[in-house]
């Protein structure tokens, strides 16, 4: 049964308030029950009313559309929102005009991520959702970032980044980013300020480097890459004498996608070290190559190196000598399988480009004639590299002719001179460079490495192959009897360095071990690529001053110590009373100041 109930105020009959009889218990409901339930009905429509005060305003929108550097729309690019811990919450694709659009977005602090095909991934920190948010993102490749890379430190009262690794501008604002375990991203959309010139002058202190003992100076000029272009210029050399100058100058162009084409001459003088032809060893060479992409797949890279040497100012002791090397490499993924030939012997060094001994070949005696250390070496190898690791597994041959095998000598080294006895000699450090017999070898080597958290690196190798090796002897023996008992063997090589940067100092250090059997004089391997130094080394660099201003200034405290707790040492009495100890690497300790303006 119904009962229609008029309401006051009501404008006409059409509106009414029904009551339900309960059929099944034939009475109609108590008004206490009819009031609780009415209640909570009010209580239930208050908590929907209030829920948009209570869980913010109504959800939000992230939308806008992705263009390369050029400002053409980019079509199928992956858009991703994410969290301030990175974590990815909506992941959409833009269209044929380069828009996207994610719906339905919580309001807060997000980042938003584009990635697309033959570009760097592009970061937009800091973004505000509230209600309809626009943001437009830019992609660069790799070639247009090189346009922008840093060229001066960063001030001291810099924040700290939270990020694992950064690169800065000339006008130190972040460019890119790498990811914790993540990809390298940018995150400017803006070219910044031009990079500038940037000269660096190096006084140091060296003990027990062939041809580089005492003091010295070294001028550095280097203009970072602008255009796709360049250029770097260096000279070494003795202050207070006219001996021991090297210098080089290296220039490089950019081709983006299609490569690079790079040359570099280098110029080495060293009038004190004592020769076949008399006083004085001079080295010139030239060396270019160029790097060509076909497509995603192939890279191949072609060159040759000409080299000139000269053994006494007067001396018609010359050589010269053509020296070409190549690769080419099929990548497929994180995966690239190369195949290398070179006949260039690469130099032991820090890594510092700017050495000119980086790109001069050995120098070394045979049959009273100035030689060039060389060879053959071909490989075929495997590689995986990824943002947090890397793996590298080689196969190779090797023929190598005329290896020097480096002495310290002791009492009596005078007579080590050009009379006859066939080995380099310079009078300064007492060091020798003696000639060993030609050898072939073969072998493997692997290498694992490792970006560990602080921004630190490990790095682990091991390789096996040939190496010249010197038994030891019982009584006293000539120079020629000492070098005519060299031989070859197979050896193993294990090898192990760890770098990084300290927090708060800045001190940038790098510690290595290698180890070979103690009885070899040569190194397994030697064609590798950024093999380590025998032994125990270390090299550091701290910052001492930095400039606050604008600009690169700044000055940094250098030390460089070889082969440190001096193993490896072959020690042999000759029948004049000297001693000679032979080494893969002598110790030497080099230090300094330098400084960027």
């Amino acid at each position: 049964m119904f009962r229609t109930v008029r309401r006051p105020g009501a404008r006409s009959g059409s509106q009414c308030e029904l009551e339900l009889q309960d059929r099944c218990q034939g009475r109609r409901r108590s008004p206490t029950r009819m009031m609780r339930r009415l209640h909570l009905a009010l209580f239930i429509a208050l908590i929907a009313s209030a829920s948009p005060v209570v869980y913010g305003i109504a959800p939000g929108s992230v939308s806008g559309v992705v263009r390369d550097s050029a400002g053409v729309p980019q079509i199928g690019v992956v858009v991703q929102l994410l969290n301030p811990d990175l974590g990815v919450l909506v992941s959409v694709y833009t269209d044929a005009k380069g828009r996207f659009s994610m719906p339905f977005i919580a309001p807060g602090r997000y980042a938003v991520k584009a990635m697309g095909t033959s570009f760097l991934p592009s970061l937009r920190e800091n973004v505000r959702v509230r209600t309809s948010t626009v943001v437009n993102l830019t992609l660069n490749t790799l070639y247009e970032v090189m346009q922008w890379l840093p060229t001066q430190p960063r001030a001291a009262n810099t924040p700290k980044d939270d990020w694992t690794w950064t690169l800065r501008s000339a006008a130190n604002r972040p460019l890119l980013r790498w990811l914790e375990d993540g990809p390298l991203v940018v995150v400017s959309d803006r070219s910044g300020a031009r990079p500038k010139l940037k000269a660096r002058l190096m006084a140091t202190g060296r003990e027990g480097t062939f041809g580089e003992s005492g003091e010295r100076l070294t001028a550095t000029v280097q203009n970072t890459p602008s255009n796709s272009r360049a250029l770097l210029a260096s000279v070494d050399f003795d202050p207070g004498s006219d001996a021991g100058m090297e210098s080089m100058l290296g220039f490089s162009q950019d081709l983006g996608f299609a490569g690079a084409v790079q040359s570099v001459a280098a110029v080495s003088i060293h009038p004190e070290i004592e020769g076949p032809g008399g006083g004085g060893v001079d080295e010139a060479a030239i060396r270019s190559w160029e790097t060509m992409n076909l497509g995603d797949e192939f890279e191949i890279e072609a060159g040759s190196e000409q080299v000139v040497a000269r053994s006494g100012q007067d001396s018609p002791n010359t050589v010269v000598a053509a020296l070409p090397f190549g690769s080419v490499g099929w990548r497929y993924g994180d995966s690239t399988v190369r195949y290398r030939m070179t006949t260039l012997m690469p130099a032991l060094s820090d890594g510092d480009d700017t050495d000119a001994s980086t790109w001069l070949p050995a120098l070394a005696v045979r049959d009273g004639e100035l030689a060039i250390t060389r060879g053959l070496h071909q490989e075929i190898g495997w590689e995986r590299s990824t943002d947090a690791s890397g793996m590298t597994f080689v196969v190779y041959e090797d023929r190598i002719e005329n290896p020097v095998i480096e002495a310290a000598a002791g009492t009596g080294s005078g007579n080590f001179a050009s009379g006859g006895n066939g080995v380099l000699l310079d009078p300064v450090s007492g060091l020798l460079h003696a000639t060993g017999p030609n050898f072939s070898s073969a072998g493997m080597m692997a290498t694992l490495d490792r970006r560990l958290p602080g921004g630190n690196h490990v790095r682990v190798s091991y390789a096996n192959g040939g190496a010249l090796v010197m038994p030891a002897t019982s009584h006293a023996a000539s120079l020629a009897q000492v070098l005519g008992g060299v031989r070859s063997r197979r050896a193993q090589m294990y090898s192990l360095s760890l770098s990084g940067t300290l927090d708060g100092t800045g001190t940038r250090w790098r510690a290595s071990y290698r180890w070979q059997p103690a009885d070899t004089v040569t190194q397994v391997a030697p064609f590798a690529v950024d093999s380590v130094e025998p032994y125990f080394n270390l090299h550091l660099r701290q910052p001492i001053l930095l400039h606050r201003g604008e600009g690169p200034g700044g000055i940094e405290a250098l030390l460089d110590v070889r082969n440190l707790l001096a193993e490896g040492y072959r020690p042999f009495l000759l029948n004049d009373g000297s001693l000679l100890l032979f080494a893969q690497d002598q110790r030497s300790i080099g230090g300094g100041l330098a400084f960027t303006f």
